[in-house]
C-alpha cells in the first residue's frame, strides 16, 4: 500500500537544481558571466537573469546565503550529463575471463589454455581458472589442486593470486589478476 502523496509520475526524474521560481530563498548569492557578484533578493536575482535571457540557478543550497548561477540551465544540464558519461567511460571495467580444466587435462590442452590465460593477463583481465569434476572424477580433488597451483606458478610473472584454489560444490575455482608493473 502506498503513502498518501507519495505518487511520483514514471519516466520523469526529479530535477537535481532548483530553478528561477522554484528557489525559495530570499537572498542569493549571484554569480555568472556579466554579473557582479554579490548577495541580491531573489526578486532582483530573477529580474537580472531575465535580462539576459537566461535562468537563475541554485548551485549550492547549502551555503548562506545560497548560491545560484545566472545561466542557460538546458545547456548546463547538457554539460552535466556529458561529464557524467566521461566519468563513467573512464571508469575501468573489470573483465573476468574463465578457463575450464577437468581433472584429468593432458600437458597438451594445459599449455593451449595457458596461452590463453598469459593473453589475457597481458591485455589486463583477471582469469577465473577452474576445475570441473563431473560425475565420480570427485574423487581426484588432489589432482585438480596440483593443476591449478600448476596454472598459478607458470603465470607468476604476469599476475598473481587472488584466491588460492577453493572447492564449491564441483568445482574448483583458481583466481589470478595482471599485475599492474606494465
Amino acid at each position: 500500500m502506498r503513502k498518501k502523496g507519495s505518487y511520483r509520475p514514471r519516466g520523469r526524474e526529479e530535477e537535481p537544481y532548483k530553478v528561477n521560481s522554484k528557489i525559495r530563498a530570499r537572498e542569493v548569492r549571484v554569480v555568472g558571466e556579466n554579473v557582479k557578484v554579490d548577495v541580491y533578493t531573489i526578486g532582483e536575482a530573477l529580474r537580472m537573469a531575465e535580462e539576459q535571457n537566461l535562468d537563475l540557478v541554485e548551485i549550492s543550497p547549502k551555503a548562506d546565503p545560497p548560491v545560484c548561477k545566472i545561466i542557460d540551465y538546458s545547456k548546463f544540464k547538457y554539460e552535466q550529463k556529458k561529464k557524467q558519461k566521461e566519468i563513467k567511460a573512464k571508469a575501468q571495467k573489470t573483465v573476468i575471463k574463465e578457463i575450464r580444466f577437468g581433472p584429468n587435462t593432458d600437458d597438451h590442452d594445459f599449455e593451449f589454455k595457458l596461452n590463453h590465460a598469459k593473453k589475457f593477463l597481458t591485455d589486463g583481465a583477471k582469469v577465473k581458472a577452474y576445475v570441473h569434476f563431473v560425475g565420480r572424477t570427485i574423487v581426484f580433488k588432489d589432482r585438480g589442486e596440483l593443476l591449478l597451483l600448476r596454472f598459478a606458478s607458470e603465470l607468476e610473472d604476469l599476475g598473481k593470486v587472488e584466491q588460492m584454489p577453493k572447492l564449491e560444490g564441483k568445482r574448483m575455482t583458481l583466481f589470478i589478476t595482471p599485475k599492474q608493473g606494465k
